[in-house]
């Protein structure tokens, strides 16, 4: 089994394996190492330890030496010109008229290697570039086109929950994601919804994918009829935080089970028919006060909290004893107190004889009543048109 440490290069970069030789080294130590772009500075992550033959990919690159502190200091003086390289190599980008943005530069530690990271919706030609940068750096000019998630890590910034971004702060190479695994975790499909700032779907789709496919693998489809403790039931939906799924019965009711539940393997208490009576009770009551009802104690005549009072304190309602001239109105069941006898049931409005006029036919009296009058003597706008002079004779 080789004996391997762990090096990691800039930021949360990947770590690579490299062979410590007899070199004593610890972690978090700066050492040199050689690489298939020439020899660079890194940071121990993992102390030497050994590993499986099928761990180490491709040729295991040696451990040249340690860090001192004239190259630790060099290579910080190299990495603070950076920003200005960016610059500079964009305003030549906008002389050469290439359709290219640069993203981030890298120097190596000692200056003899300056990488420049770019990205392009299509091949470009930049030959004649690097010779203008080569003759502008004094140095070795290397040029990388990147994708949009590299973009993204290289430059940082802040998700959609409010967190600095998983690829710029920890996340050390980026997984598959497909829109099964929203489908699976049942997001909405809405593309604002799930995805990023590199404009592709989330990675964090990927870290609770194989809970969801696990939990979701004990339970039926939606939809589908399954036979259960209490009959066949149809699968109304799955929820995967509570590990459980709701059944429709075939008497109309809804219940939830376990997998162990609905597999027979946990009992089930016996369903109390009182209890969903009375819980059916309860909601009809709830949906008929919501649908603006009066609930029985308030449909016998007593006082609500926002009916109007009279002046002595008392309702005013149709069963409040006062009628509406103000004077005291007697029921049907009270009696007279001069003979003792019911009084009889009146009905408001003129008498009978008096309804008809003096003559007997039935019309009305010559003063009318305030309604008569108002009607009769309402004019219509339109109704009347003026007359057209008759034509004379000749």
């Amino acid at each position: 089994m080789p004996l391997v440490c762990g090096v990691r290069f800039r930021g949360t970069g990947k770590v690579y394996h490299f062979s410590p030789g007899d070199l004593s080294i610890d972690n978090e130590d700066w050492v040199i190492v050689s690489t298939a772009r020439g020899d660079e500075l890194g940071r121990v992550s993992l102390p030497p330890h050994e590993v499986a033959d099928t761990d180490v990919v491709g040729e295991l690159k040696p451990v040249l030496r340690k860090a001192s502190e004239s190259d630790i200091s060099r290579a910080e003086e190299y990495y603070a010109r950076e920003t200005e390289v960016v610059a500079a190599c964009q305003e030549q980008i906008s002389r050469s008229g290439l359709e290219m943005k640069v993203v981030s530069a890298e120097y190596a530690y000692d200056g003899s290697r300056l990488t420049f990271f770019f990205t392009a919706e299509n091949r470009v030609d930049f030959r004649a570039l690097v010779r203008d940068l080569a003759r502008t750096f004094k140095t070795r000019i290397d040029l990388r086109q990147i994708g949009v998630r590299d973009e993204a890590k290289l430059v940082g910034g802040l998700g959609p929950c409010g967190r600095p971004l998983c690829c710029a702060t920890w996340l050390t190479q980026f997984s598959p994601v497909s829109i099964r695994m929203a489908k699976q975790q049942n997001l909405p499909l809405s593309p604002m919804e799930i995805s990023g700032l590199c404009g592709r779907l989330l990675c964090c789709l990927t870290y609770e994918n194989d809970y969801y496919q696990q939990v979701r693998g004990l339970f039926p489809k939606v939809g589908r009829t399954v036979d259960t403790p209490y009959g066949p039931a149809k699968v109304l939906k799955v929820s995967v935080l509570r590990e459980t799924v709701t059944l429709l019965l075939e008497d109309g009711s809804t219940t939830d089970m376990t997998a162990d539940q609905l597999s027979g393997a946990e009992p089930l208490a016996p369903r109390d028919q009182r209890v969903e009576s009375g819980a059916l009770a309860s909601t009809l009551q709830r949906t008929a006060e919501r649908g603006g009802r009066r609930p029985p104690s308030q449909q016998q005549g007593r006082p609500t909290a926002g009916q109007p009072r009279g002046r002595d304190g008392r309702d005013q309602s149709a069963g409040s004893g006062r009628g509406p001239s103000g004077g005291s109105r007697r029921s049907s069941g009270s009696r007279d107190a001069s003979d003792g006898r019911p009084a009889p049931q009146t009905r408001p409005g003129p008498p009978p004889d008096e309804a008809k006029a003096p003559g007997g036919d039935g019309s009305a009296p010559a003063g009318g009543s305030r309604r008569s009058r108002g009607r009769s003597g309402r004019r219509r706008r339109g109704s009347r048109r003026p007359q057209q002079p008759a034509p004379s004779e000749g």
